[in-house]
């Protein structure tokens, strides 16, 4: 019986030592483990944050990018908003100067537009009843003028020289054709200057088509002055 129970111990004690051992081994691949999905962990985790900071910059990049584009977009309305209101100002004093200066202007306007001097003006219904006459009148002396030599000045102050002088023009119109603009019963809904016609073909001359092609032409000159750093 001694002998059987030695030989029992000494298995149980056998059997013991294994699991001893099992459950060390077991403890250091679980530490490994542990070590490992740790070290995985903190990696992925690193990786997470690295990716967020890259998205956050790019995303500031843009959302920057964007802003500088607004910004460049706001300052170009804000500069064509002045430039417009330039050359609205512009457009005003011209249909505001006083009426001297607005028939001598008109004038200079229709003899420049002029090419047979037959040709009809047409005016707002404003200007056609404060200086329509004045100025076809005065435009078709100057066409006349053109064409017909005048009397000597001390002649022409005399009651018979101006007689004889008008005489002349208008002869000179009728022979030439010169002096013979007209004042046409239609009206334009324009601000201010007129539109010239002759026949089918029709010259603008309205004071905002004349300052819209101005602008195209001057905007970059007039941008530098009142934008100038």
């Amino acid at each position: 019986m001694e002998g059987i129970e030695k030989i029992t111990a000494k298995i149980a004690e056998d059997a013991q030592a294994e699991i001893n051992a099992l459950v060390a081994e077991t403890d250091e691949k679980v530490k490994a483990v542990q070590a490992n999905a740790e070290h995985q962990a903190q990696q992925e985790a690193n990786d997470i944050v690295e990716k967020g900071r890259m998205a956050a910059s790019e995303r500031l990049e843009r959302l920057s990018s964007a802003a500088q584009m607004e910004r460049r977009k706001l300052e170009l309305a804000a500069k064509q908003e002045v430039l417009g209101e330039a050359f609205d100002l512009a457009l005003e004093k011209l249909c505001a100067l006083p009426e001297q200066e607005y028939i001598a202007l008109l004038t200079r306007l229709a003899l420049e537009a002029s090419t047979s001097g037959r040709e009809q003006i047409i005016f707002s219904q404003k200007d056609r009843a404060r200086v329509g006459k004045q100025v076809v009148i005065a435009a078709n002396d100057a066409l006349v003028k053109e064409r017909a030599p005048g009397l000597p000045e001390e002649v022409a102050k005399s009651k018979v020289g101006a007689f004889v002088d008008k005489l002349v023009h208008s002869t000179t119109a009728v022979v030439t054709g010169a002096g013979m603009l007209t004042l046409s019963e239609e009206t334009r809904d324009i601000r201010g200057g007129f539109i010239m016609v002759d026949g089918d073909v029709e010259i603008n001359c309205a004071f905002e088509t004349l300052v819209r092609l101005q602008r195209e032409k001057l905007e970059k000159k007039v941008a530098d002055v009142l934008f100038q750093s």
